[in-house]
């Protein structure tokens, strides 16, 4: 149950990330604009996401997990709206508007998950669950960007914004009916003091920190998804069926990967593994830019998925077995911090970098930059480099 929430919610959320790049683009036609939607989520969620983690651990993982879904379906309709005239004025500012208040969704559904996640498993099954967990992620990023497209290019933005309202409205109440003893409710601690702990915990800890860190700023520079309307529009000249193609194809290899890690869990060598799997996303996006061909550029983007599913399983393997059962709320939202760091204010570097550089120019720097900061983390963060999964069992 708790896997069909994840994979329904990110469906849900999903269709929205793509349809709302092709709408927005579609009104602007401005590659900024592509990264004030990463812009106008991640500073709700930042706003947020510490005081999620806490409320998470301190009161009821499900029912803000449930809360959340509401949300993300309520904004999704907002967007509904914006399409069929009922909001025709100022559009732009009533999209922004309900992305936002994704982002606040968005900041209580990871540490919610993170949280159930550990109630129902066993310790030994971290590695395999977080391999299998990833897969079935995978497949909503797989499957999302695909259905969204196609339910543009076939029917319109209406239908995609009133479906992806109605997976997250399903996911609430999945939620809803998962069968799970939650211990009592913590002790209530000072707000402060208590996100307090949790930031000294991750920041006092080269490990987890350093994992994080690698993630945040490797994607931060080298992710050009927010950029691939743009791709498809003045470079493939593709319709919204080719962006939905580009958007699934990282996910098709993480998917893959992400199979073979639950069958196969890399206990040696991880942080190894880790830092090549950053380096390889890093020259595999390099390579993308680079690339003339709509199929050769989704060949590209897929094996930049292998790559980044490896780091996911890496890392969210890591923080699972590292993190005290008490502050498992408040961790994963610092994660989450993180992971939105990289992912939503990339798409605002991006759209920036594309703005002062060009499209191509700008994508060919990030994939470097991350390559960089590989080589950075490896320097500063020997216990990352040297770490074997199974020292933390």
């Amino acid at each position: 149950m708790l896997l069909a929430f994840r994979v329904q919610i990110v469906l849900a959320y999903q269709i929205v990330v793509v349809v709302v790049g092709w709408h927005i683009y579609e009104l602007t036609h401005d590659a900024l604009a592509l990264g004030l939607i990463g812009l106008a989520e991640v500073i709700p969620y930042f706003c947020c996401a510490l005081f999620a983690g806490y409320a998470v651990d301190h009161h009821s993982r499900r029912m803000f997990g449930v809360l959340a879904s509401l949300v993300t379906s309520l904004y999704a309709l907002v967007l509904a709206a914006t399409t069929t005239g009922l909001l025709q004025d100022n559009q732009s500012l009533w999209i922004y508007g309900a992305i936002a208040c994704g982002g606040l969704a968005r900041a209580f559904i990871g540490p919610s998950y993170n949280a159930l996640f550990a109630l129902i498993l066993p310790r030994n099954q971290y590695t395999r669950a977080a391999g299998f967990g990833s897969s079935v992620f995978q497949f909503g990023l797989v499957f999302g960007p695909a259905l969204g497209g196609a339910l543009v290019g076939w029917a319109n933005m209406t239908t995609a914004y009133a479906v992806s309202a109605a997976l997250a409205l399903s996911a609430a109440i999945t939620l809803l009916l998962l069968r799970v003893a939650e211990p009592p409710s913590a002790k209530s601690a000072a707000v402060f003091s208590s996100i307090g702990e949790g930031l000294r915990f991750v920041f006092s800890n080269q490990i987890i920190l350093g994992a994080q860190a690698l993630d945040m700023f490797g994607v931060l520079f080298g992710g050009a998804v927010a950029m691939l309307p743009a791709f498809i529009r003045d470079i493939f000249h593709y319709g919204p069926e080719g962006l939905g193609i580009l958007r699934a194809a990282p996910a098709v290899g993480a998917i893959i990967v992400g199979i073979v890690l639950s069958k196969y869990p890399p206990n040696e060598h991880a942080g190894r593994l880790l830092l090549a799997a950053v380096a390889g996303f890093g020259m595999c996006i390099i390579l993308f830019a680079l690339s003339a061909s709509f199929w050769l550029a989704a060949l590209l983007l897929m094996f930049s998925g292998v790559c980044d599913g490896v780091s996911v399983v890496m890392r969210t393997t890591i923080m699972q077995l590292i993190t005290p059962d008490a502050m498992r709320g408040r961790v994963a939202a610092i994660n989450g911090i993180f992971i939105g760091s990289s992912n939503e204010l990339g798409g605002f570097e991006s759209g920036l970098a594309a703005r002062m550089m060009g499209l191509i120019p700008s994508v060919i720097f990030g994939g470097i930059m991350t390559l960089a900061v590989v080589a950075s983390t490896a320097r500063l963060a020997p216990k990352l480099r040297k770490l074997d999964l199974q020292n933390l069992h």
